[in-house]
């Protein structure tokens, strides 16, 4: 199967009947899953997982689709699971796909039928329900939206069955997510270990001369090894003036001495992702200059992980930390008080320097759904990453760990990871 260990059914079992408490009375449910891009001729893009099915799931296959309808007269029909059906050619070139008795092993799922019989159940359950809830991989951030088969077959049903009404299940499946259960943030933290030993090993291959993309080379190498995945997202190797450009992925320039090196990246682990971010010096020791810089840094986001707890809201924390930041770029003599006296209030002088947002949820997504309306609850995981880029310098810190709210404070899973001036050198120089 997959190379990480399958998370418990009870997850998936649990996720299922959380959503489907929320749905309108006689409503059914369907997701499907993502589909295999094409790249060139006839070689795909890797498969990833439609991140609500696996949620409500826990399969990672192509070609499913769940059908959830939790007022069906027959309890059998009240959740329908269609895989995929695979023959001895799929086998001899694509390898195993999950037989229906390891779908239900996997999902807590009776009913696994193959997908060629989905329409003849679909249809005769569009019969009698009222409501169609559709699942389009929403998010709030996706200015570009992508006409998916999801899609297609909505338009499909919509025209053959025009009188029924038809919701999105997003808003639902947005809030459920926000909150992790515990079997969750195990999974992140699964991935976060991952990262911190892929982290640890480039502390000790980073020297004048190497390559950001040997550093890359190094931390898929260890992710790999350890049944990861891959990369959660990709990954950010960015020396020198690099760091200052926000999202470098080229990774492709020789680190040299006197440079300091930004690496932001993260494991995935069971479709769970970590996001981490650290600024190493390549000689092995900070300048006088880099070390102020990178304790200003750090100093905002320990101040910051503080703001991040039941009840703040994400616009009002994202104030709170521009008006810490702006106290620490006054001290390294970035801003004047003028110009901070005289900021457009909309525009901060402050984001001159740190122009990006402090947090954002991580989970099945490494930008994961969110509301950001709703007040901070127990059980949500932010990342906490500022950050200040100098172009006439030729600097840029950010530093990142991830951060689980809790009703007792929040938990910083990455507090493992070095981070301290101190003991990055002491590491660097051993």
């Amino acid at each position: 199967m997959k190379k990480y260990e399958p998370l418990p059914k009870s997850l998936f079992i649990e996720n299922r009947e959380r959503f489907c408490q929320e749905l309108a009375p006689n409503s059914m449910a369907i997701f499907m899953a993502n589909e295999l891009f094409l790249k060139n001729a006839d070689a795909t893009y890797s498969f990833k997982q439609n991140s609500n099915l696996y949620y409500l799931t826990g399969i990672d296959q192509e070609e499913t689709v769940l059908i959830l309808y939790p007022d069906h007269p027959n309890p059998d029909l009240r959740e329908v699971l269609f895989l995929r059906k695979t023959n001895k050619e799929i086998e001899i070139w694509e390898g195993h796909k999950y037989t229906q008795d390891e779908a239900r092993e996997a999902s807590g799922i009776a009913n696994i039928q193959w997908t060629e019989q989905l329409d003849t159940f679909l249809y005769s359950m569009l019969h009698l329900c009222e409501n169609v809830y559709w699942d389009f991989n929403e998010h709030d951030r996706d200015s570009a939206r992508t006409i998916t088969k999801t899609h297609y077959f909505a338009e499909k049903i919509r025209n053959l069955y025009p009188a029924h009404t038809y919701k999105r299940s997003a808003p639902i499946l947005n809030r459920l997510r926000m909150v992790k259960s515990p079997h969750e943030v195990e999974a992140i933290k699964k991935a976060i270990e991952i990262t911190e030993k892929a982290f640890r090993r480039v502390m000790k291959f980073i020297k004048p001369g190497v390559t950001e993309y040997e550093i890359e080379a190094e931390i898929i190498h260890e992710f790999i090894r350890n049944r990861a995945t891959g990369h959660a997202y990709d990954p950010i190797i960015a020396s020198g003036k690099n760091a200052c450009v926000l999202h470098y992925i080229a990774n492709n320039q020789v680190c040299k001495d006197g440079e300091v090196i930004l690496m932001d990246f993260g494991a995935c682990y069971a479709n769970y992702n970590a996001d981490l971010t650290r600024c190493l010096p390549v000689s092995g020791k900070f300048t006088k200059r880099q070390k102020d810089v990178y304790n200003a840094v750090l100093s905002v986001m320990k101040q910051a992980k503080e703001l991040l707890k039941v009840g703040n809201t994400i616009d009002k924390y994202h104030e709170q930390v521009g008006e810490i930041m702006t106290e620490e770029l006054l001290k390294l003599g970035l801003l004047s008080t003028d110009e901070v006296k005289h900021q457009n209030p909309k525009y901060p002088a402050y984001k001159k320097y740190f122009m990006h947002g402090t947090s954002h949820h991580l989970g099945l997504d490494v930008h994961d759904v969110n509301n950001k309306y709703l007040p901070m609850q127990a059980g949500y995981v932010y990342t906490c990453e500022p950050g200040i880029y100098i172009p006439e310098e030729g600097l840029g810190i950010r530093l990142e760990n991830n951060i689980l709210i809790t009703e007792q404070g929040n938990i910083d899973l990455m507090a493992n990871i070095p981070l301290e001036v101190e003991e990055i050198e002491s590491i660097m120089q051993s």
